[in-house]
């Protein structure tokens, strides 16, 4: 965006490095107003999900687990295998279509409002901060003063807070991992008996511990690539958090009673205070922005409180401001929507259509067929057998469109238990008029309860007949 007053100076630097290269730290101060109060209210939800979610369960599973170290699972109650993999792979694509098209029409909207990053940072830690600290000049007094008492207390007070929200925060995480009762296992047994999880919650802790205390907003500036992403997403007609340019310059400062000429900004810097990265939302929309909205808010006050109209900061795109025009529904928009469409309607076929069972049937590696006594020949195959259900599974196998054909378990009978694997071989025995090919095609039936459950195609090695 290109205003009267714009320095493009800000371009060469970012607000959390001084001219040597170091780190600047950022004093924001507390914001409020109505925009804020909706992100209190809507973080307390986000809050308790996160906190609640991991002892809600269903058919005593967890209702949501990601266990990387067992590959199982499970989402809103539906456990997923390894298996399953490209249904979890096309649910991830979705969901990141998803927010490419809401960043293109919302801008960064998510940063603001339900990163869990900013949620943690600005409504738990930032408040601690806030209520131990005081609010920006108090800490920026404080930074400078000498460690006295009255600065060591509230030093150790913080940083001991800092490290128990940490510490809870790490636990939590680690119940969406491994499970709320494995957690309580961890927490109740003897250290000798879960040293590995006890050293994952210590490191998961000092990891939100050293980003929440220290790191902080470099997180949405360095590490994640989302803020990148929005660079090419947004276009002139994606709603952002925007400075309107065209009414407030040229700014100039507010004095009582004056005939105001030029543009309603009144040079305040209160915007440049609030930003929990440090920006000046005037220059336009920058890659460090989150659309956290406390811009608007502290504008929105001076507004008010001088007399002017509010929304000088707003949400808006580059089009509205300059042109005046409202939303408009782009080819880019459309496009992007259609694939949405598109994969929303693969990803709810194939979670309809998957199967709670899964079964693989191959021939023994480097065995050929066997002469059997009665005119057979027979084939060693293994098994593979998942059951994704809640419920053990007795196993039946038959051959289908074989009358005559029979079937030997080597060693005892197949059985899987519930959310688990097993392998088994088994003989095929098939009587010679019946193979007319080198190899014949087979459907073999899995049967639990007399119930067929899963057909499996596999091929059997034999003498072809004249």
């Amino acid at each position: 965006m290109a205003q009267a007053n714009n320095i493009e100076g800000f371009r060469d630097h970012i607000a959390t490095v001084d001219e040597n290269g170091k780190r600047n730290w950022l004093y924001p101060y507390k914001p409020k107003g109505k925009l804020f109060n909706y992100r209190k209210y809507l973080s307390y939800l986000y809050l308790v999900v996160f906190f609640g979610l991991p002892f809600i369960k269903v058919h005593d599973e967890p209702l949501f687990l990601v266990n990387i170290l067992e590959r199982k699972f499970i989402l809103f109650g539906m456990i997923f295998w390894p298996q399953d993999f490209f249904i979890f792979g096309i649910g991830l694509l979705t969901f990141i279509v998803f927010i490419a098209l809401f960043t293109v029409i919302f801008g960064r909207v998510f940063c603001g409002w339900a990163c869990p990053q900013t949620i943690f940072m600005e409504m738990l830690f930032r408040r601690i901060e806030y209520w131990i600290d005081g609010d920006a000049p108090h800490q920026k007094a404080l930074a400078k003063a000498p460690l006295d008492s009255t600065k060591l207390f509230k030093r150790i007070s913080k940083y001991s807070l800092f490290f128990i929200l940490s510490f809870i925060i790490a636990n939590t995480f680690f119940a969406y991992i491994i499970g709320i009762d494995e957690l309580f296992k961890i927490i109740k047994e003897p250290i000798s008996a879960h040293l590995g999880g006890l050293v994952s919650i210590i490191i998961f802790t000092g990891v939100f511990f050293f980003v929440y205390s220290w790191f902080r907003e470099q997180v949405c500036i360095i590490v994640c690539p989302y803020g990148r992403m929005q660079g090419v997403l947004l276009d002139k007609d994606s709603v952002v958090v925007a400075y309107d340019y065209v009414r407030g310059e040229d700014r100039h400062k507010f004095k009582k009673n004056e005939v105001r000429s030029g543009g309603d900004c009144i040079d305040c810097n209160l915007c440049v205070k609030v930003c929990p990265t440090g920006i000046d939302i005037r220059n336009g929309t920058q890659l460090e922005c989150t659309n956290c909205t406390a811009c608007i808010d502290a504008c929105d006050h001076m507004m008010e409180s001088v007399g002017l109209q509010k929304g000088l900061i707003r949400f808006d795109s580059e089009n509205g401001i300059k042109n005046k025009l409202k939303l408009a529904f782009t080819s880019r928009m459309k496009a992007y929507s259609a694939v949405l469409l598109l994969l929303i309607g693969i990803e709810s076929f194939l979670l309809i259509s998957r199967s709670d069972y899964d079964a693989t049937i191959i021939r023994a590696k480097g065995m050929l067929y066997q002469e059997q006594p009665n005119n057979q020949v027979s084939n060693l195959f293994t098994i593979k057998l998942v059951n994704k259900t809640r419920k053990d599974l007795p196993v039946e196998i038959k051959v289908e469109g074989f009358p005559n054909a029979n079937i030997e378990i080597v060693g005892k009978h197949l059985s899987v238990k519930k959310e688990d694997m097993t392998q088994g071989s088994f003989f095929i025995f098939l009587n010679k008029q019946d193979i007319k090919k080198r190899k014949t095609e087979l459907k073999v039936g899995i049967y639990s309860n007399g119930k067929l459950i899963k057909t499996v195609k596999t091929n059997f090695l034999g003498p072809v007949t004249v």
